[in-house]
């Protein structure tokens, strides 16, 4: 029935705005709740994999920030921008931080996106501010090891 659902909406969505929002809404949710099926209907159908939302979060960001590892695959798969800031300068691996989320920071972490966010701080100093020095450091030399 979702399947029934999101195909017809994505049908409708070039003629409603309503429907556009619907969409975006619905993509959203999907992302929040790791509803894997529904997140792969939206993108194999061409959905903009870095939308973000009224709040300047992509579905990487949600996905990451409530733990759901496969949803955070399947669009890291459809090349989902792991770079990308929402308002207050953050990424996904910092959500990952905020929330002890460590596979899936194991993910990120490989994306490269180490740079200072809005405040100045480095992914290091924003692992600080959390508590989450020594998982970072051990994060870092496991990567550090797989790549040699």
């Amino acid at each position: 029935m979702k399947q029934f659902y999101l195909s017809l909406v994505l049908f409708i969505s070039p003629f409603s705005t309503f429907a556009n929002q619907e969409l975006t809404d619905y993509f959203f949710a999907a992302a929040k709740v790791g509803e894997i099926e529904v997140l792969s209907e939206f993108l194999n159908h061409g959905f903009p994999v870095d939308l973000r939302n009224n709040q300047s979060y992509t579905a990487l960001m949600m996905a990451t920030y409530h733990g759901h590892k496969e949803a955070v695959d399947l669009l890291l798969k459809h090349n989902a921008n792991a770079c990308l800031k929402d308002k207050r300068g953050h990424t996904a691996m910092m959500g990952a931080i905020v929330k002890a989320e460590w596979s899936i920071a194991k993910q990120l972490y490989k994306k490269d996106c180490n740079e200072a966010h809005s405040t100045g701080k480095t992914l290091e100093q924003f692992a600080k501010v959390f508590g989450q020095t020594d998982k970072l450091k051990v994060l870092m030399n496991e990567s550090d090891l797989s790549d040699k």
